[in-house]
């Protein structure tokens, strides 16, 4: 009796497995990657919801600096996440031309060339450009004369020792970061001067007036919140940083719905509203998940 109940088990399986439209064979599972920042948590949530709805099991890993992301989308620890052209471009394959970089269609396409010959599929850019920036805020900058990125390395030259900059170490490192600012606008900042702390206390150090200008990124609804205001990059120092979905391809080939599925998401999401999400989460402290799906209801873009 027991070698008959094994039988049937086992013919139980072998058919789950591979009959069609059973539940194994037509399981169909995602991992969706982030970074660790606001953003990057509201971009995997809009995904994760919409895939949900056709039919994926998303399980989400945010919380990541860029480079970990990246190498968990090579080592295929993630099938996709929300990658910037301009990050890709200058972190990732060391770029400086600023013909390509600050132009949208350019560094989109040069990207998505590079990386196809790594197997990483680039889908439909977002149209918003979360660039870098440095903030102050909005009346200390009016009162020292301080518009652009330019006048503040003026300012920094002449009094050393008047600013205090918050920034990530990251942000700090990176080509496309702070050091590379200094080098560009031609000035030196002491390093007693910078306090470096998550990315996410850099708004708040600002608003208490613990340091005098931070790092932010432009789709931030803070800046507005908080009475800041962004430094104009009159160098063109920062790339263009469109967020673009990018799949492994073994898993596009799998479920080439996922394009399709995405779309939406670069059709409908523009910087203003962006910044609202953001702003719901970091200034109203909602929820993501519920910022995410009320955002996606105010679309129809779930049923």
């Amino acid at each position: 009796m027991k070698k008959l109940c094994k039988c049937v088990l086992l013919s139980s399986l072998i058919l789950a497995v591979f009959l069609p439209g059973s539940v194994f064979a037509s399981e169909k599972n995602l991992i969706v990657g982030g970074k660790n920042y606001t953003e990057q948590l509201l971009l995997p949530e809009l995904a994760s919801i919409l895939l949900g709805q056709a039919g994926f099991n998303v399980t989400l890993k945010t919380g990541v600096g860029s480079v970990i992301a990246r190498k968990s989308l090579e080592n295929a620890q993630f099938d996709l996440y929300y990658e910037y052209t301009g990050t890709a471009y200058t972190l990732y394959y060391e770029q400086k031309d600023t013909a390509t970089m600050t132009v949208p269609e350019k560094v989109y396409e040069w990207v998505k060339k590079a990386d196809a010959e790594k197997g990483l599929v680039w889908l439909d850019p977002v149209k918003f450009n979360n660039t870098y920036t440095l903030m102050m805020n909005k009346a200390e900058a009016e009162e020292l004369g301080i518009k652009s990125i330019s006048d503040l390395g003026v300012y920094v030259t002449d009094n050393p020792d008047k600013l205090i900059f918050a920034l990530d170490s990251e942000f700090w490192e990176r080509p496309d970061g702070f050091k590379g600012i200094m080098e560009m606008y031609n000035f030196k900042l002491p390093p007693k001067q910078v306090k470096k702390m998550s990315v996410g206390l850099t708004y708040q150090a600002l608003k208490e007036g613990l340091v005098n200008s931070a790092m932010g990124f432009a789709t931030d609804g803070r800046i507005a919140a908080f009475g800041f205001v962004n430094l104009d990059d009159d160098k063109s120092f920062f790339p263009v940083y469109n967020p673009v979905p990018v799949v492994r391809k073994e898993v596009l080939d799998m479920y080439p719905e996922i394009v399709t599925i995405l779309k939406p998401l670069a059709d409908n999401l523009t910087t203003e509203e962006m910044q609202q999400l953001n702003m719901a989460v970091d200034v109203d402290h909602k929820p993501v998940h519920d910022v995410a799906m009320d955002w996606l209801k105010s679309k129809d873009l779930i049923q």
